[in-house]
């Protein structure tokens, strides 16, 4: 790697570093990100800056990964596919950064790390690398991206528990009564993406190990705000995305155990993944395809991303997760305080007011429609949420009690007093986050239930918008 690249990332780093030993971890600024500044009109007149607060769907760059992507981009070049300089500097770095990942998840040796468009796509080339009378094992109350990819397999659908431990049993019943003797994989999340509750991973793990099942972790939600060790969680796989590990581009990991992988046929077959290609008397071909990393990760890869997944990695390490840690409690216990402080709304949760969780918080309003309070919030404060059922429909579902026929229009509300909601709100935030967002926050819920929303919305290709027209 060049000099300026490493001028460019010890400098970064250093500069991360002294400002973590410098800070008190409960009162540590924000990470810079990208956006922190970027002003957004108010359909009520004026402009704001904008409070982003959907980290739980794509947080923000980090203005340190954007600073080292940057560096890096003059020097561009295809990897492992050129003699030339570029190429070879290129090569240098996407590796790397693979060794960065490792390090980042505490693989263990002989485990692979395999370079991904998202979480996604990882939990997609894992369920098409696991033996074919493999039978799966998944909560019903998993994002899509962990609910839907098992097509193939024998799937068992396990419903929604109400605390740690009916989670560990629920498994190990479902568990007991399975075939002894076939392979079997458990796939769990690490953090909600709806609740933002911590689930019991490491006594999952146990317990799918205890009756010869493997166990894939989404981290999807989790290695943005905790640190994440494949090796103290005994998991045998880890998947998460970049985009949500304040990573600016469409990149990916799924990190574990090699066998399956190794055994499975390449999840694309191209360049890349062959290690020698032949022509055959028949006019056929033989290929013979790699046992590393590489068998799944065809085509010219993504290296911008692979590194901008890197450099995040180091950044927030560098940072420090404890210091992160107590600052994301301090939001999370200033959210919900100002949320409990209004008797219109209701926190969503599994495992109780008790559970440990990160900065994600879902919650409906006593007769608003979801989608028409998310606009006002937009709209009106500037403030960015998210409303509907998140990609976990069935997890949203069984916390509000509702039909899946069922639908709730803008404009009017969605439940009355005491009726059920459809939808919910969602509001997320994490290292780059500052307190000023979720002040404004916490005093919007509170002026629009009150005083209720200062503009008349109207649905849009199926969202709730204002409605120029009133103007």
């Amino acid at each position: 790697m060049s000099a300026y690249l490493n001028t460019a990332a010890e400098a970064s780093a250093a500069s991360a570093l002294e400002a973590s030993a410098d800070a008190d971890p409960a009162c540590s600024e924000p990470l810079a990100v990208l956006g922190r500044d970027v002003r957004v009109p108010l359909v009520t007149g004026g402009e704001v800056t904008y409070a982003a607060l959907d980290y739980a769907a794509s947080a923000p760059a980090l203005q340190r990964v954007w600073d080292d992507v940057a560096a890096y981009a003059p020097y561009y070049g295809s990897v492992h596919r050129g003699a030339g300089y570029l190429s070879q500097l290129s090569t240098d770095l996407f590796e790397n950064a693979r060794r960065t990942v490792e390090e980042f998840l505490d693989c263990r040796d002989g485990d692979q790390v395999v370079f991904t468009r998202s979480t996604t796509d990882s939990l997609n080339l894992l369920a098409q690398a696991i033996p074919a009378d493999c039978q799966v094992f998944v909560f019903e109350t998993e994002h899509h991206a962990s609910l839907l990819p098992w097509r193939d397999a024998r799937v068992t659908y396990l419903n929604a528990p109400r605390t740690p431990q009916e989670a560990v049993r629920t498994l190990e019943h479902a568990l007991a009564d399975r075939d002894p003797y076939g392979p079997a994989l458990v796939c769990v999340t690490g953090a909600s993406n709806v609740t933002g509750e911590l689930w019991p991973v490491r006594e999952l793990a146990a317990a799918a190990h205890a009756h010869g099942a493997r166990i894939v972790l989404d981290a999807a939600q989790l290695a943005p705000h905790h640190p994440v060790s494949v090796r103290e969680l005994d998991v045998d796989w880890v998947a998460f995305s970049g985009h949500k590990l304040y990573a600016p581009f469409g990149s990916g990991v799924l990190a574990g155990r090699a066998d399956w992988l190794q055994e499975a046929e390449p999840y694309l077959a191209g360049g890349g993944a062959s290690k020698s290609v032949a022509r055959r008397t028949d006019g056929g071909v033989d290929v013979e395809w790699h046992t590393t990393a590489a068998r799944h990760e065809a085509g010219s890869p993504n290296v911008i991303g692979a590194y901008s997944i890197a450099s995040a990695c180091k950044a927030l390490t560098e940072a420090g997760f404890d210091s992160l840690v107590a600052r994301e409690q301090q939001l999370i216990a200033r959210v919900r305080a100002g949320l409990a402080e209004v008797p219109e709304v209701k926190v969503l949760s599994l495992f109780g007011d008790d559970a440990p969780r990160v900065g994600v918080i879902s919650f409906v309003v006593e007769g608003w429609n979801s989608s028409h309070f998310a606009a006002a919030l937009s709209a009106e404060y500037g403030i960015g949420v998210r409303d509907g059922l998140f990609c976990a429909h069935p997890l949203v579902r069984t916390l509000l009690g509702s039909d899946p026929q069922e639908q709730g229009e803008c404009g009017a509300p969605e439940a009355a007093p005491g009726e059920k909601s459809l939808n919910a709100i969602r509001v997320s935030f994490g290292a780059g986050t500052p307190d000023e967002h979720v002040e404004r926050f916490v005093g919007a819920v509170k002026e629009l239930v009150r005083d209720g929303a200062q503009w008349k919305y109207r649905t849009e290709d199926g969202r709730c918008v204002p409605d120029t027209s009133a103007a």
